[in-house]
């Protein structure tokens, strides 16, 4: 049935989701294949050359309400899909090799992984 909607996840899968997008995005950041920062990923939505604009952005969960809706109103407006994680900002910014930074956003640019992000958060 297509009207039919999925239970929601338990916290023991978000929790694996999370952790398989943070390593997929480990290998994203040391291929040079991310925009870190919500700014940066704000304006790469919009950049002339396609092949730098994010094919996904995947958000931390606990950004500010402005952030948020600035972030969700960009990737709408281009069609990119965004995922937002339950990890903090520190734990995002760890994984993409930021130790000291808070990151609230990043933005993936290769193909294949932005896929395996998308399959995994449904998005």
């Amino acid at each position: 049935m297509k009207n039919e909607q999925r239970p929601a996840p338990s916290a023991a899968e978000t929790a694996d989701v999370d952790k398989k997008v943070l390593g997929l995005l480990g290998f994203a950041a040391r291929a040079r294949k991310l925009v870190v920062g919500a700014a940066q990923v704000c304006e790469a939505l919009g950049a002339a050359k396609p092949e730098k604009a994010p094919l996904c952005v995947v958000e931390a969960g606990d950004t500010s309400a402005a952030t948020h809706k600035r972030l969700v109103d960009k990737t709408t407006y281009y069609h990119t899909p965004c995922a937002r994680l339950t990890v903090s900002t520190t734990a995002l910014g760890a994984a993409v090799g930021k130790r000291e930074a808070a990151v609230a956003a990043v933005g993936v640019t290769e193909p294949h992984i932005a896929a395996e992000i998308r399959r995994l958060t449904g998005s």
